[in-house]
């Protein structure tokens, strides 16, 4: 029998997946490589499929911010995702698939909000670009991406079906923990997560504050945020919350990044 070759390490002989090790190294301090980066994450459905009276002002108002604070805007499908969703579905394609194809939506709404913030300095930039983020920052660019994990054709299989699990919002809050950022904010077309869909239901009430544990326990039937990023949060290493608020209310933003209690907070 042949022993493996190794080169001298404190891995050295290790499988990378034996327990002792792993919590060997649990609790480990991680770099963050933009401890000042706020994402905010514009979704598809909730805001950027409403168009100009809706996008307009928050774009001003994104520009306006950004002389102050460092933003990365990411952006979601939308309405588009669910029809080339719906014809994939129906046609029986693999999730992994499904998930290359409503990841070209997002990248489509990203170049739009690059150009309608390009007199703030909007740019659009790709996922291998995410490294030269500090330096692109420091030259006063407003970065845009789109929010579609890269997972691709190696999509995890769903629990439930085969509609792809890491869609915008999972990618925003990956982008956020790799990076170390300071804040991931969701905008939606809500004032936050409420224990019902409040346009079936007037009686829902908003959840201003709860944890991912919490959340999870619930078993809530729908969310208007992907169920992903609430299990990962629980293991979350750089961002410990993740803020919900109203895109379709001015100002609601600028609070948010000020520190001020609004929307709904999802605590890890």
């Amino acid at each position: 029998m042949h022993r493996r070759r190794e080169i001298e390490s404190k891995l050295k002989g290790e499988t990378l997946g034996r327990h002792g090790l792993l919590k060997r190294y649990d609790g480990c301090e991680q770099l963050r490589i933009t401890p000042n980066l706020n994402v905010v994450k514009i979704g598809g459905h909730g805001i950027v499929d409403y168009g100009a009276p809706v996008l307009r002002p928050l774009a001003d108002e994104i520009g306006s911010l950004s002389r102050e604070y460092q933003m990365l805007i990411v952006t979601g499908g939308g309405v588009r995702v669910r029809h080339i969703m719906d014809i994939g579905l129906d046609l029986g394609m693999p999730t992994g698939v499904l998930a290359e194809l409503s990841g070209k939506v997002s990248e489509q709404n990203a170049i739009m909000m690059s150009v309608l913030l390009s007199e703030y300095g909007g740019t659009r930039i790709h996922t291998p670009d995410l490294l030269e983020l500090p330096m692109l920052l420091r030259m006063g660019v407003l970065p845009v991406m789109h929010g579609t994990p890269p997972y691709g054709l190696y999509e995890s299989p769903p629990e439930i079906g085969m509609i792809p699990p890491h869609r915008t919002d999972t990618g925003a809050f990956l982008i956020a923990e790799v990076l170390g950022a300071k804040s991931c904010i969701l905008m939606k077309n809500v004032d936050g997560l409420f224990t019902d869909n409040p346009f079936n239901n007037p009686d829902a009430e908003l959840i201003e504050e709860i944890t991912a544990a919490e959340l999870m326990d619930r078993g809530m039937e729908d969310m208007v945020l992907e169920e992903k990023v609430v299990e990962m949060l629980l293991y979350a290493k750089a961002v410990r919350r993740v803020q919900i608020i109203n895109g379709h209310t001015p100002g609601t933003l600028t609070r948010a990044l000020k520190g001020d209690k609004v929307g709904s907070i999802i605590k890890a």
